[in-house]
Parts: structure tokens; C-alpha cells; sequence
């Protein structure tokens, strides 16, 4: 099962600076080792506000418990509080590596519901076949569903915030969707390779 975690660090005052490098590297040794174990397979920088430390990771483990052993033995974990989100299958997703990260382009986290006439969703064959093109593209490369099914989750890239607007303002169910876009940066310890 694939799961988006939010990952909130808060350094206790007092900390020392070399505490904070030595638990960092720690983490970052550990972020290999799991993305060896196919356990982590994306990690991002959501924008941050002054003193935030936040990442979006992308994890593959066997269930709930197995996600929250996995983040457990993390070492910033004992800074850090997770929200992890489970993600369904969506029939539109492009699969995992069928659509490669270009380096020429910026990554997004797409939340949307679309509110329109029944059979107009992202799952609905002009939705479906839309969502292939865009990943024929290179522009898709995940699709979830998330746990309410109501709205769907999808990572992006494009060469720019001006770029993917278009991209998703275009298609067959544009005018029925509401959109949250969050753009990402690749985090040090990304376990993706580059195009």
C-alpha cells in the first residue's frame, strides 16, 4: 500500500547544532536504506514558513501498522510528528516508473474533487483518457485516490506554475473540478532519479 506521509520536525530549544547534524545524518542514511527496501520512494519540501522543517514523503509498506514501524525507526522521529494519508488505487494512474522525473521541471502534489454531472470524473472514460494523454505527456506521473474517494490525488511535473494551470484547466472536466495545488521541492534525501 502506498501512503503520502506529512512529516512535521521541531527541534527542542537547547538542542545543539551538532545534535541536529548528527540526527540528520542519521536520517539521511536511513532514508537510503529504505528507499533500498523499496519502502520510500519519494521525498519532497512542501513551501515552509519561518522555522518550519516539513517533508512529504511517498512510502510502499504492507499496511497501517507496517508504515507506522517503518516511520517509528526513523531517527528525526524523535523530533517529528507524522500524518500519513493512505492512497487508493486510481484506474487513470500511469503506474509506478512508466513516467519518469524530467529535471527540466518542477513537481506538484494536485488534490481535486470534481462536482459535475455523474460520470464525469477523473475515473470516467473522458477523465481516464484525458489523464493518459497528460501522462503520454510526461506531465502525470502518480494518480491516487484518497480515502473518502470524493477527490483524487495526483503528482505532477511542468516547466512552471503558469504550465501546469493550463494543463489543468484543459480537458474534459476542467469546469467541474476544484483544485489544491502544493508545489514540491526534491528533498536531499529523494530516492528518485533525475531524467
Amino acid at each position: 500500500m502506498e501512503y503520502l506521509v506529512t512529516m512535521t520536525t521541531r527541534v527542542p530549544d537547547g538542542t545543539t547544532e551538532r545534535e541536529v547534524a548528527e540526527v540528520r545524518t542519521r536520517e539521511a542514511a536511513h532514508s537510503r536504506e529504505l528507499a533500498a527496501r523499496g519502502r520510500l520512494l519519494r521525498l519532497w519540501r512542501p513551501p515552509l514558513g519561518p522555522g518550519e522543517w516539513r517533508s512529504i514523503g511517498l512510502f510502499d509498506d504492507e499496511g497501517p501498522d507496517a508504515l507506522e514501524r517503518t516511520l517509528a525507526a526513523m531517527p528525526l522521529r524523535v523530533w517529528r510528528t507524522d500524518e500519513p494519508t493512505e492512497l487508493g488505487p486510481h484506474p487513470a494512474d500511469p503506474g509506478r516508473g512508466e513516467v519518469p522525473v524530467a529535471a527540466d521541471s518542477e513537481e506538484y502534489l494536485v488534490t481535486f474533487a470534481v462536482e459535475g454531472p455523474s460520470g464525469t470524473g477523473s475515473d470516467s472514460p473522458a477523465g481516464s483518457k484525458r489523464a493518459g494523454d497528460v501522462a503520454a505527456e510526461g506531465r502525470l506521473i502518480r494518480l491516487w485516490t484518497l480515502p473518502d474517494r470524493d477527490r483524487a490525488i495526483g503528482l505532477w511535473q511542468a516547466p512552471g506554475a503558469d504550465r501546469l494551470r493550463e494543463i489543468l484547466h484543459s480537458g474534459p472536466v476542467a469546469g467541474w473540478r476544484t483544485v489544491d495545488t502544493v508545489p514540491l521541492t526534491r528533498h536531499p534525501s529523494d530516492p528518485a532519479q533525475v531524467t
